[in-house]
């Protein structure tokens, strides 16, 4: 009777519909669709961190399909203020504005943004201020980069595969 008991969510499970976004690995399609982006370059320090990050997760080679044009939105705010009235916390905040375009018809396939914030310690030394910002500038980028492939995986699952 365990048994029974214990088998019945997974028989459930299993007619529920899911199915695994990278099926058949770094040949199937979504990983075809993904290695057919091409990140042209973005402007700034932020943006060349973005661009690596991005580069490095869609893992380019196949044939060129798609252009992603990335605009970022990098900020600095202090939040935490001392009785000296100088910042003891700052946050960082990275955005960024994504269009993923079809470069067959021009036509863009997903719009959408991403982000993320950081929390940064300011501290009596200039520099160790200096290095947590650039830090989680690092950090920011990636996490930002692994929303954007996750929703591009997502979104060109959905789509139709080229003729």
């Amino acid at each position: 009777m365990r048994r029974v008991g214990f088998l019945a969510p997974l028989l459930l499970l299993a007619g529920c519909g899911l199915h695994p976004l990278y099926a058949g690995g770094g040949s199937g399609p979504v990983a075809n669709a993904l290695s057919g982006i091409q990140v042209p370059v973005i402007e700034g320090k932020s943006g060349w961190l973005m661009a690596n990050a991005l580069r490095d997760r869609l893992q380019g080679g196949n044939g060129t399909r798609y252009r992603l044009d990335v605009r970022l939105d990098d900020q600095i705010a202090g939040l935490g203020v001392r009785s000296d009235n100088s910042v003891s916390r700052e946050r960082r905040t990275l955005r960024a504005r994504y269009q993923l375009v079809d470069l067959t018809d021009g036509q863009v396939v997903l719009d959408a943004t991403a982000g993320s914030d950081a929390g940064i310690d300011v501290v009596g030394s200039e520099y160790a201020t200096i290095a947590a910002e650039e830090t989680a500038l690092e950090r920011l980028s990636g996490i930002v980069a692994d929303q954007i492939v996750t929703r591009l995986a997502v979104s060109l699952r959905q789509r139709k595969p080229a003729p």
